[in-house]
């Protein structure tokens, strides 16, 4: 799964607590359940080939160095958990280094590459999430031991608990293998998904957790990896529409699902959050979020992506800053009262989206093709602020057109 496409989008009501109010947030911990989208690192501390205590994972994260989570910095939980006012980070909860703090305010049990369906880990070996309740007992126990059976009790009904599954099974256990497609029909197996989800939330209810929130699917048929394994036409690198079809499909469900639960468990609540609209909208809408490319992997080959995504690559160079005259001026001269300008034609005849972009040729510059070379990005971008509406840090712009 791609780090690139993960945008958590959660609108809740906050609950009020009945247990212990000296708690600062709303929710005095967290709980974490799922595969690599919320795994900070527990598979670091089992027998797998699916971890990312390498770089270029980590690269910006607060200490610059590989967790275990599968992107550059922060999963969502941890900007989610921030938010809450819970903590900074989620811990991963094999770390053997884990403060009675950690313990009390909530970890992840999550597993990069774990399913609902116990077949997706049967090669990887990573933790099934009908594993990880086990671990959220095993953890229950822990808690008591450190603040009392009374508080334990207090922190995980008022815990708010994340699970995040489901794309592994549907993309490996379904599409890409025969075995669960000769059993089921796509519309069986979403069914057979949701009533294993259904199965380990009555576990963790059980437990004593009460509020959830979980996330729908992605626009799957978006994934690099299935756009490439589109055996019918792999060079086209578009979205496989039927997949998305599925996931729409998987996501009704589960919004349907989930009242049907709540009523079912006395005093639970439930949050459905929906990762699919505004994933989608930054696929097709990429320059609106100051993306250039949104149909391959940011890492390894850009197409198969995982296994091949190390250090070496990665761009030497993050970023790239220009500066000079109109030989390396993408538009800066749009957007000042100068009669100099290229934004008319012929200008930009050549250019991929054949309109004059205000760089002074007929397509691309020298600097485009430069940074495209070492991997960066494919287009330079003018600094002018009314060209780019939300500039970060990191990207690569040209500045200062004299």
């Amino acid at each position: 799964m791609v780090s690139l496409f993960f945008i958590f989008v959660l609108v809740f009501s906050l609950v009020s607590l009945t247990c212990n109010a000296t708690h600062v947030s709303k929710y005095p911990a967290i709980f974490v359940f799922g595969d690599s989208t919320v795994d900070p690192g527990n598979n670091n501390y089992i027998s797998t080939i699916l971890r990312a205590n390498h770089k270029p994972y980590g690269r910006d994260f607060p200490t610059h160095v590989p967790t275990g989570r599968f992107t550059n910095g922060r999963l969502v939980t941890d900007f989610f958990a921030s938010s809450l006012g819970i903590k900074e980070l989620v811990p991963p909860y094999l770390d053997p280094t884990l403060s009675n703090e950690d313990l009390r305010t909530g970890v992840s049990f999550a597993s990069a590459g774990s399913g609902l369906d116990d077949l997706t880990t049967v090669v990887t070996g990573v933790i099934p999430v009908s594993k990880q309740p086990k671990l959220f007992k095993e953890y229950k126990e822990k808690l008591i031991k450190i603040v009392g059976e009374t508080e334990a009790n207090c922190i995980i009904k008022e815990a708010m608990v994340i699970i995040s599954a489901g794309t592994n099974d549907i993309v490996f256990s379904y599409y890409d293998s025969f075995v669960r497609r000769i059993e089921f029909s796509i519309d069986g197996y979403q069914d057979f998904l949701l009533q294993k989800l259904h199965d380990r939330i009555k576990e963790l209810y059980d437990l004593g957790c009460r509020t959830f929130a979980l996330p729908g699917l992605s626009p799957i048929g978006c994934l690099p990896i299935q756009m490439t394994a589109n055996f019918e036409n792999p060079s086209a690198r578009t979205c496989l529409e039927e997949q998305n079809a599925h996931a729409r499909s998987y996501n009704s469900k589960l919004e349907k699902l989930l009242p049907e639960i709540q009523v079912s468990l006395s005093g639970s609540k439930f949050i459905y959050a929906s990762l699919y609209d505004p994933i989608i909208d930054v696929i097709n809408n990429p320059q609106k979020y100051d993306f250039l490319v949104t149909n391959r992997g940011c890492c390894g080959s850009g197409f198969l992506d995982k296994f091949i995504c190390d250090v070496t690559t990665l761009p030497r160079y993050p970023a790239m800053f220009v500066f000079g005259d109109s030989t390396v001026d993408p538009g800066n001269n749009d957007f000042l009262p100068t009669m100099i300008k290229s934004n008319f034609f012929p200008y930009g005849q050549n250019f991929s989206d054949h309109i004059p972009t205000g760089r002074f040729t007929n397509g691309r510059l020298i600097m485009d093709f430069l940074a495209s070379l070492l991997g960066i990005k494919e287009l330079v971008p003018p600094y002018i602020p009314n060209v780019v509406q939300a500039i970060k840090p990191s990207s690569l712009v040209s500045m200062l057109p004299l």
